[in-house]
């Protein structure tokens, strides 16, 4: 598997340094907006997660599919690893995964099954996005759980953010 870091780009974008006092939904974004900006630096697509629980950030990660070639290293399926593994449970039953665009089918099958108790994320993605963009998993009938989900918070700065570096690629595509 080759890890190394891809060639670093120039993000227009600064990183958020919220104040620890409120650590309500948009402190958490911001934390994960920040991981967004580090994807952009590495070239990959500005998606950012972070897991907290107990108001502590127990997870944190962005997109690394493209520098570690692994079609499933998305930032929600990274910070939910990571997040089990500070627990030492698969069960993340009261953590919150904050994520700047709507998980795609993988990532929100991801999030049923761990058994988080709230997502929160910024950019809906009519798309690809299944907690209720193209599809909602989160309503299948016969699932023994279901997610808190809440929409909405920080979307301008995040959805600024991913339009840019789509922006810029396509530009160096033509």
């Amino acid at each position: 598997m080759n890890t190394d870091l891809r060639p670093s780009q120039p993000c227009p974008f600064e990183k958020v340094f919220p104040s620890q006092l409120d650590r309500n939904d948009e402190f958490y974004m911001w934390l994960a907006y920040n991981q967004a900006i580090d994807a952009w630096k590495q070239d990959e697509v500005p998606i950012g997660a972070v897991i907290a629980l107990g108001g502590e950030v127990i997870a944190s990660a962005h997109n690394q599919r493209d520098s570690t070639r692994d079609p499933t290293a998305h930032a929600e399926i990274l910070a939910l690893t990571q997040a089990a593994r500070a627990i030492g449970d698969w069960r993340l039953n009261e953590a919150t995964l904050y994520v700047t665009k709507e998980p795609c089918p993988m990532c929100s099958g991801a999030t049923l099954m761990s058994r988080l108790k709230r997502v929160v994320y910024a950019v809906a993605d009519p798309k690809m996005g299944c907690l209720g963009g193209a599809l909602d998993l989160n309503a299948l009938p016969h699932s023994n759980h279901r997610l808190q989900l809440t929409a909405g918070v920080l979307e301008k700065p995040c959805l600024d953010l991913v339009q840019a570096y789509f922006r810029m690629k396509r530009r160096e595509d033509s």
